[in-house]
Formats: C-alpha cells, sequence, structure tokens
C-alpha cells in the first residue's frame, strides 16, 4: 500500500472514531417504546461524560456527552442533550475534525424534538437539522439548504435520545431482546438490542460491573461492516456507557470512559 492511500486510509478511520459518540453514536439504539413514559432516569442534568476514542492503539478523538437544561415550552420543560467529538492536536494537524450534535426532548416520554448535527471533517462542513412532530407522525429534515418532510413511526428516536432512553428502559439482563426506530440520515432504520450477559470489566475508572449489550444494524455503511456495536454499561441505577466498540475491516474503534464515572458507582 502506498503512502497516500495509508493517508486516506487513516483518514477514514480518525472520521469513523470520531463519530462513534457523535452521529454513530445514537445508531446505538436498542429500546422498544412503549405506551406509558419512562417512570425513572438513570441520568439527570448536569451529567458529563468524556470519552478517549482510538482506533490500532491510537487515540484519535475524544467525545463528550451533557445533559444541560433547555428552558420550558409552555408549562414543559425540556433538556438539551449534546454530544461533541474533535480529533486530538497531533490529528487535527493534517485532518481536523469537530463535530456537534444537540437533540432537544421532552424528559417526560424522551422523545426528540429538535435535532441540529454541525459537522466539521478535513475541508467538509455540513448542518444538518432535524423537527419532529410525532403527534402528525412526521419529521421535517433540512440538509444542504434542501428541506424534506419524511412519515416517522410512533415512539421514533434520533441518534441521540435513543442513549439515553436506551439507559432508562432497557433490561440489563441476559437474554433481553428490545427493537426501536431511529431517525437518521433521512431513513427510518429498525434496530435491535440483545444483552449478553454480565461482566466485570476494566479500563481508566477502574473495574465496575457491566451488562455488555450488542447492538445488531440492519444495515451497512456506519461502520464499514455490518454495523455492530458492542456497549458496556454498569450494572446499577446509573447505568453509564463506560465502553463501546465497534469492530471495522482493520481493527476495531474503542470508546473508552475517561471521566464521569460518579463515586456510587459499583467499583472494585
Amino acid at each position: 500500500m502506498n503512502q497516500i492511500n495509508k493517508t486516506n486510509q487513516f483518514r477514514a478511520w480518525l472520521v469513523l472514531a470520531c463519530l462513534i459518540l457523535g452521529a454513530v453514536n445514537g445508531s446505538v439504539s436498542w429500546a422498544e417504546p412503549g405506551d406509558n413514559p419512562p417512570s425513572t432516569r438513570s441520568f439527570q442534568v448536569g451529567e458529563q461524560l468524556t470519552y478517549d476514542i482510538s482506533w490500532l492503539y491510537i487515540t484519535a478523538g475524544t467525545a463528550v456527552m451533557t445533559i444541560n437544561g433547555a428552558g420550558m415550552d409552555g408549562e414543559r420543560p425540556l433538556a438539551k442533550l449534546i454530544t461533541t467529538a474533535q480529533s486530538r492536536p497531533a490529528i487535527t494537524k493534517f485532518f481536523p475534525v469537530d463535530n456537534w450534535v444537540e437533540s432537544i426532548v421532552d424528559p417526560a416520554t424522551l422523545l426528540p424534538e429538535h435535532l441540529t448535527f454541525k459537522r466539521r471533517e478535513g475541508k467538509k462542513k455540513e448542518d444538518i437539522e432535524y423537527r419532529f412532530h410525532h403527534k402528525e407522525g412526521t419529521v421535517t429534515a433540512v440538509k444542504d439548504g434542501v428541506t424534506e418532510t419524511s412519515e416517522i413511526p410512533p415512539g421514533t428516536q434520533d441518534v441521540i435520545s435513543c442513549l439515553y432512553f436506551a439507559r432508562s428502559m432497557l433490561p440489563l439482563q441476559p437474554g433481553a431482546t428490545m427493537t426501536m426506530n431511529v431517525y437518521h440520515d433521512k431513513k427510518n432504520r429498525k434496530l435491535e438490542v440483545h444483552v449478553e450477559e454480565i461482566e466485570t470489566v476494566s479500563g481508566p475508572w477502574g473495574e465496575v460491573e457491566t451488562a455488555r449489550v450488542l447492538v445488531v444494524m440492519p444495515f451497512q455503511g456506519l461502520f464499514l461492516n455490518q454495523g455492530n456495536i458492542r456497549v458496556w454499561f454498569t450494572n446499577d441505577d446509573r447505568r453509564i456507557p463506560v465502553r463501546m466498540k465497534a469492530k471495522v475491516i482493520i481493527g476495531s474503534i474503542v470508546a473508552d470512559l475517561v471521566s464521569g464515572l460518579p463515586a456510587e458507582a459499583p467499583a472494585r
């Protein structure tokens, strides 16, 4: 493989790594919406989780997931889910990545209302906006100056809200399987998840007991393979995703939590 091809391949892996907790992280989606809203929350306003993203033991970028208040809509309080992904300085010199995704959700139902995605990768600049109209069963997408309206089934999530919905609704029991619909890239995508087993894992956080979850993607493209992802949630009330891993053509992309695990999480 010549040097140009090596550079192009590394750029592709870098973008993939920095998106695993951005647009792609949202594809970690696995809860089936029920008739009743979640009664408990495994997260709260003020939470901030920071991840190192690596490929072949090279730390390519950092991602941060934050929950903020988003004011009121009439008498309804809203929450703002923000995920950012940035390349490390050494990588930025030849291929900068600076992505920002914001999802406004109704905390009572965890349904998304407005998603904004600002993608900055190398010389590429792209802004995407989705407005969800759940009562009408539609979503309005604005991309590259083009506006389109599509139909969505009840309970549809976006690429960020789905992770938080799963944290509240997914039974962390081996053998549990659920599905949900996520609207992403102007398409409805039906995804399923399998809780594989309870296991103790080690990382920057030390050792924690986790539930290992396999997310099965019925389409190709997001990870240059069949798109399967494994996520390790702490096996406690907080259900914090401490590790995410996706196999690619060569090796795996890994996102490890480096900041944000509270003291009350079960550590050993």
